[in-house]
C-alpha cells in the first residue's frame, strides 16, 4: 500500500525526494499519510501547508484513491478505496500461513548464535532472553526471504566447570545416582556451582584447588574429576534441550567450546609471530588500544585459552560447518558489547572477510517491577523458575473454566511461555525490560495471553459460523471498511520493517493494535447472523483476522492454544 500511495505521488512531483509515506496512526485522519511537502517546501520556497494543499489538489482526480486532504502544519492524508482493502482479504484467505511473506532477504544467508547457556551452570534469565530475541530475529529473516542458520555455542570448558565440579567433591556423598530424577541432577549442579564460585572468592586455597581442577579438565589427567566432567555436561546438555523444546526452538548447530580450543590456541600462536597479538607478562594479549578499544588477555599467564581465543575459533567453526555466509549475527547482553569489539577487531586481522558479515546485537537485562525474585541457586534467577512461576499464575487464573486437565495443561504451557516471550519482545532490542508477573498474564491490554486471547475468540467465532452454516464469502462487501481491513493490510509491511531493521517489536506492537481493532469490531456488530446478508463477510474478516494474528504470534515464536 505505501509503494502504491509513493507511486502515485511521484506522478505529481518532479523533484528527487523521498516521498515519506506511511501508516496513518489516527484512522480518521486517512489510511496513509506523507510528510513530503515539508521537503519540497524547501525546494520551492513554499510553506509546507501550501504545498500540501497543492498536491491534494493535483491527486484529487486520481481514479486510485478514494479521497485526499492537506493537514497542517504540511501533511497529505489518503484514502484508498474500500475494494483495495477488501482484495487484500482475499490474498490472505488464500495464502494463509504464508501472508505475510516476500523476498527481501532472498539469497541471504544469515547465521545467528543465540541462547548459548553454559554446562554447569544454570540457564539463567539472560539466555531466555537471548533465546526470544534470536529465535524471533531468525523467523523475521525467513519470512523476509533468507536461509536462516540457528547455532548454540555452548561453554563446556572453562573455570565455571571447575568450580562446579570443586564444589560437587565437597559433597561427593550426596551425587545424583544415575537414575535419579534430570531435575534433581540439575539442582545438584546448581548448588555445587554457587558453592564452587564463593570458595573461589573467599577462600584462597579453595581457589588454587579449582584452578588445579581446570587444568585437569582441559588436560584430562584425573580420572574422578574426568567421570564428574562428563555426568555434569550430560545432565546438562539434556536438561537444555528440555528447555529448547519448551521455548519451540530447534538449533542447527550445537557448538561445544571444547571443541574449538584446538584450532583457537594455533590462531593466536600462528599471528603472535605476524603482529597481531604480542607477549606481555607471560601471557599474550591483543593491544586494543592501538585501534582505540581497550586490550584484552586471549591466552593467560597459565598458558590456558581465554574467552576471547575460543571466540576465534568458533568464528573459524563456523565458517567451515556453512559456507557463503552473508552475515553472522550473535545475540548476547549489551555489557558485552564492548568485548566483541574488539574480538571483532582482531578478527579483521585473522578472518576479513567474516569479520566484515559479523554483528554483535546486544540486548538489555530481565528486571522485576515487584523488585525481587527469590532463586534456588544464589542470585541466579533460572529460566525454568520464571517459567514455573508465570505457571502457576496462570494455573490459577483457568481454574474455574470448565476444561479439561489436557486442556488447561496446553493452555499453561504455551500462555505461560507466550507472555515471558511477548515481554521480552514488546519493546526495542536494546534496552532493559521490566518484567510485571500481573500484566504478562492479563488476557486485557498490552501482553501475550491478550494476543493469545483475542485468536482464541476469532476461533470460537468460526467455530459458532460453522454450526450456524454461515459460510465466509466476499461477494457481498460492505460499502466503507473498518479499522480491521485497514490494520490487516499493513501486516506485509510490518514484516519488511522488521526485516530491515532487525526488530520484532513492529511485530508484537502491530498485533496488540490489531487485537485491539478487532475486539471493538467485535463488540460492536454481530458477526455470525444467518438474516444478516453481510454475516458471510464479517465472517471472512473474521478468518482473515484470525490467519494474521497467528501469523504475527508465529513470528514472535509464541504458539497459539486451541482455547483459552
Amino acid at each position: 500500500m505505501t509503494e502504491k500511495i509513493a507511486k502515485i505521488l511521484k506522478s505529481v512531483i518532479k523533484e528527487d525526494v523521498d516521498m515519506g509515506v506511511s501508516a496513518s496512526e489516527r484512522f480518521g485522519f486517512g489510511h496513509y499519510s506523507s510528510n513530503v511537502a515539508f521537503k519540497l517546501a524547501k525546494i520551492v520556497g513554499k510553506s509546507p501547508l501550501d504545498v500540501a494543499k497543492d498536491l491534494a489538489v493535483k491527486l484529487s482526480s486520481n481514479d486510485e484513491l478514494e479521497k485526499v486532504e492537506a493537514a497542517a502544519p504540511g501533511f497529505v492524508n489518503f484514502w484508498l478505496k474500500p475494494e483495495d482493502f477488501q482484495k487484500e482479504l482475499a490474498v490472505i484467505l488464500k495464502q494463509k500461513d504464508k501472508y505475510g511473506k516476500n523476498n527481501n532477504l532472498k539469497g541471504q544467508k544469515i547465521m545467528v548464535d543465540y541462547t548459548d547457556p553454559n554446562p554447569f551452570k544454570e540457564f539463567h534469565i539472560g539466555h531466555l532472553m537471548s533465546n526470544a530475541i534470536g529465535e524471533s530475529l531468525c523467523r523475521i529473516f525467513e519470512w523476509n526471504g533468507a536461509k536462516v542458520v540457528r547455532v548454540c555455542y555452548q561453554g563446556d570448558v572453562g573455570l565455571h566447570v571447575a568450580k562446579t565440579i570443586w564444589g560437587i567433591l565437597q559433597d561427593i556423598n550426596n551425587f545424583p545416582k544415575d537414575n535419579a530424577k534430570l531435575s534433581e541432577k540439575i539442582a545438584f549442579l546448581g548448588k555445587s556451582y554457587v558453592l564452587g564460585s564463593q570458595k573461589y572468592e573467599d577462600n584462597k586455597n579453595a581457589a588454587e584447588e579449582i584452578k588445579e581442577i581446570n587444568k585437569k579438565v582441559f588436560d584430562k589427567s584425573d580420572k574422578q574429576i574426568d567421570l564428574l566432567y562428563k555426568k555434569g555436561k550430560k545432565w546438562s546438555l539434556e536438561h537444555f534441550d528440555e528447555v529448547y523444546k519448551k521455548l519451540g526452538t530447534e538449533f542447527d548447530h550445537f557448538i561445544l567450546e571444547s571443541s574449538v580450543i584446538s584450532d583457537a590456541e594455533k590462531i593466536v600462536k600462528e599471528f603472535l609471530k605476524k603482529g597481531v597479538f604480542e607477549e606481555s607478562e607471560g601471557a599474550i594479549i591483543f593491544p586494543g588500544e592501538k585501534h582505540g578499544l581497550h586490550t584484552r588477555v586471549f591466552i593467560n599467564s597459565q598458558g590456558l585459552p581465554t574467552y576471547e581465543t575460543k571466540d576465534l575459533g568458533l568464528a573459524q567453526k563456523k565458517m567451515s560447518l556453512e559456507k557463503g555466509m552473508t552475515s553472522s549475527l550473535i545475540v548476547t547482553a549489551n555489557e558485552q558489547n564492548d568485548y566483541f569489539r574488539v574480538v571483532f577487531k582482531a578478527l579483521e586481522f585473522i578472518f576479513p572477510e567474516y569479520a566484515k558479515i559479523s554483528k554483535h546485537i546486544g540486548h538489555g537485562m530481565l528486571r522485576f517491577a515487584s523488585g525481587k525474585m527469590s532463586s534456588r541457586a544464589g542470585n541466579v534467577i533460572t529460566a525454568e523458575s520464571l517459567i514455573g512461576e508465570v505457571e502457576k499464575l496462570v494455573e490459577a487464573k483457568i481454574a474455574e473454566q470448565k476444561l479439561s486437565e489436557k486442556e488447561k495443561k496446553e493452555i499453561k504451557d504455551v500462555v505461560s511461555v507466550g507472555a515471558i516471550k511477548y515481554s521480552i519482545l514488546r519493546q526495542a532490542i536494546g534496552g532493559d525490560i521490566i518484567f510485571d508477573f500481573e500484566k504478562s498474564i492479563s488476557f486485557e491490554g498490552d501482553s501475550g495471553p491478550y494476543l493469545q486471547y483475542a485468536y482464541t475468540r476469532a476461533k470460537s467465532v468460526l467455530g459458532k459460523a460453522k454450526g450456524e452454516k454461515v459460510k465466509p464469502s466476499l461477494k457481498l462487501m460492505p460499502s466503507e471498511v473498518s479499522e480491521v481491513e485497514v490494520m490487516l493490510s499493513r501486516f506485509s509491511e510490518v514484516v519488511e520493517r522488521s526485516g530491515k531493521e532487525r526488530m520484532p517489536h513492529y511485530i508484537a506492537t502491530y498485533l496488540i493494535e490489531l487485537a485491539r481493532v478487532f475486539n471493538a469490531y467485535y463488540a460492536k456488530f454481530k458477526i455470525v447472523d444467518a438474516k444478516d446478508e453481510y454475516s458471510p463477510y464479517k465472517v471472512a474478516l473474521t478468518s482473515a483476522f484470525m490467519q494474521v494474528m497467528k501469523n504475527g504470534l508465529e513470528i514472535l515464536g509464541i504458539k497459539v492454544p486451541e482455547k483459552m
